[in-house]
């Protein structure tokens, strides 16, 4: 199998692996990104409009010339200015963008390389049931979770599904959202992760938003379509019955849906919520118009900052990585036209007379010292619905994943389960096996190829022996993500080293990363921050690469294994920085 390679300055764009390259290092892009530069770089020598490249990078898929321009400026800023001075993707006023640069064009035998790599590991690269073992990565998605689409009317909806438990539950965000952005903020992550660990956890992006299909800006959903986008995703799902859980502006949506289909909720959770948006003697803490058309004001002035940062998370407004992760979130989630759009929408929303019909329990949860919705505002939500149960929490932080997290979510946790989170759970040090398979049969698998599924589902029973016999502990093992801990940072080594060379006998690319820390242990589930570090680890391998923390070398010191330096690492505020390191040789 044959592979493209470009190269340019410093640079090195695999189009196979869809990676890119600064002096052998992975430089991070977002996959829309990658794919804006492909074009350029495959288009070089001529000036492509703005049309163009929108319907070669979106084809057959609505989106506003803003997100072009997101991309483009995101790759300017990961590509930086060439020698001697310019940048790589120059604009051509009235026209459109040229890549500015020589590029070498190169052709990969991807077979003979991966032969090579498997004899310096110590690896067999060979033929099963008439698969070639080549591998060839392709880019996964940052939030190591599948996205799927379900159809409402004329409309795209992503979503995921996460866990496994009896409880359905279906989270709706307020304001924009972006399923795998979603998934790059720690804190967010292990929100959600919580709440998938007691239900079968349904995320989706509403429509215009995200992931989902952009649409028209004098068409994004009403309150009613958005209900029609919850019910197609539930089908899609096989959910029949659910608790909806919703954030901000997402519980307005929800409380009109529980009203509406009684039979289909289970439970109403409102986190942080109104009724209202525009003042009026009634209701006086909403925004007044003035307030509110500041605020858009801001939006149009300011979009691709943090915006509202300051207001939604004041504790971590602050923080450099979180005013960037907000910044990209927002981006991605919407367009600055879909924003003002939707914004606008908002402020029309006026639930009051829906809350007395609700008949489902219902929890209404509120910080005291909200600074985006005051907390009157829960209060009024939770005295107007039969039976509801109003929580007041302490705190200034709007969104509920920023802040004590975790008090929020033993109330939601109890109120659905009857069973608050044990505190009480098993604290270990372990050390976390985290790795990501892909290639070929990973692909064919994924679009239904029964042999390649056969194989794939052989794969993963393989690995599932390979643990054991390593005497490690399965957390989970999927198609693309295996998630183990060993009670000893040397065998884990063996075990990943081991696994990397079975996933190579049956076509399968794996990279894995390993991290020795407390892991919390309750029931099948293992969580805690050395689990986000493995994962996080894993992410950063190359294919076919066993790559782990400093902590785990200096815990094998005189094993015999012996290690490459692969320099230092930032994984944000919350999980430190850290040098990693590759596995070379395993005595």
């Amino acid at each position: 199998m044959d592979k493209r390679i470009y190269k340019f300055g410093p640079f090195r764009v695999d189009v196979a692996e869809r990676l890119l390259l600064r002096a052998g290092d992975p430089v991070q892009v977002t996959p829309k990104s990658f794919d804006t530069l492909l074009v350029l770089i495959e288009n070089r020598g001529r000036v492509l409009g703005k049309k163009e490249m929108m319907s070669l990078i979106w084809p057959d898929t609505f989106v506003e010339e803003a997100n072009l321009a997101v991309n483009i400026s995101q790759l300017r800023k990961a590509l930086g200015e060439r020698d001697g001075g310019g940048q790589y993707i120059e604009t051509v006023p009235r026209r459109g963008y040229r890549f500015a640069s020589p590029v070498i064009e190169a052709v990969e035998n991807l077979l003979d390389r991966n032969a090579g790599e498997g004899a310096k590991k110590g690896l067999s690269v060979g033929v099963e049931d008439g698969y070639t073992a080549r591998a060839a990565v392709r880019e996964e998605s940052a939030s190591q979770h599948e996205i799927r689409y379900a159809r409402s009317g004329d409309v795209n909806i992503a979503y995921q599904v996460i866990g496994d438990g009896m409880l359905d539950l279906v989270f709706v965000m307020g304001w924009v959202s972006h399923l795998e952005y979603f998934w790059e903020e720690p804190s967010f992550a292990r929100f959600l992760s919580r709440l998938a660990s007691f239900s079968r956890l349904i995320l989706f992006d509403k429509r215009g938003t995200g992931l989902s299909d952009r649409v028209p800006l004098n068409a994004l959903p009403t309150l009613e379509q958005r209900m029609d986008d919850v019910r197609a995703v539930m089908d899609a799902a096989g959910c029949e019955k659910a608790a909806l859980v919703g954030v901000s502006e997402g519980g307005p949506m929800c409380s009109l849906f529980a009203a509406t289909y009684p039979e289909k909720t289970s439970a109403l959770v409102m986190i942080g919520t109104y009724a209202k948006r525009i003042w009026d003697p009634e209701y006086p803490w909403a925004p007044t118009p003035e307030e509110r058309n500041a605020f858009i004001e801001e939006m149009q002035r300011s979009w691709g900052g943090p915006v509202g940062v300051e207001d939604r998370a004041p504790s971590r407004a602050a923080d450099p990585q979180f005013r960037e992760w907000w910044a990209a979130y927002l981006r991605m989630g919407a367009s600055p036209g879909a924003a003002v759009a939707l914004t606008r929408m908002n402020a029309e929303i006026d639930v009051r007379l829906v809350l007395p019909t609700i008949r489902v329990p219902t929890l209404v949860i509120h910080r005291s010292e909200d600074m985006c919705l005051k907390v009157e505002e829960g209060r009024y939500v939770a005295d107007r619905i039969p039976g509801a149960k109003f929580v007041e929490l302490p705190g200034v932080d709007h969104l509920p994943f920023v802040g004590d997290q975790d008090e929020i979510l033993d109330e939601i946790e109890e109120f659905l389960t009857g069973a608050r989170h044990s505190s009480e759970c098993d604290r270990v040090l372990a050390t976390v096996l985290s790795a990501e398979a892909a290639g070929p049969v990973v692909e064919a698998a994924g679009q239904g190829d029964p042999r390649s599924r056969d194989l794939l589902d052989r794969f993963r029973t393989r690995v599932k022996r390979e643990i054991k016999l390593f005497r490690g502990r399965e957390v989970k093992v999927s198609e693309a993500e295996f998630l183990a801990t060993f009670d000893g940072p040397a065998r884990a080594i063996r075990a990943a080293s081991t696994l990397v060379g079975v996933a190579a006998r049956f076509g399968v690319s794996l990279r894995a990363g390993l991290h020795t820390g407390e892991c919390d242990i309750l029931g099948g589930t293992i969580t805690g921050t050395a689990v986000q570090i493995g994962r996080q680890v894993a992410s950063r391998a190359a294919p076919g690469e066993v790559l782990t923390s400093s902590t785990v070398k200096d815990l094998v010191a005189g094993s015999g294994i012996r290690f490459s330096d692969r320099g230092g690492y930032s994984f944000g505020a919350e999980l430190g920085d850290w040098r990693l390191l590759a596995v070379e040789q395993i005595a």
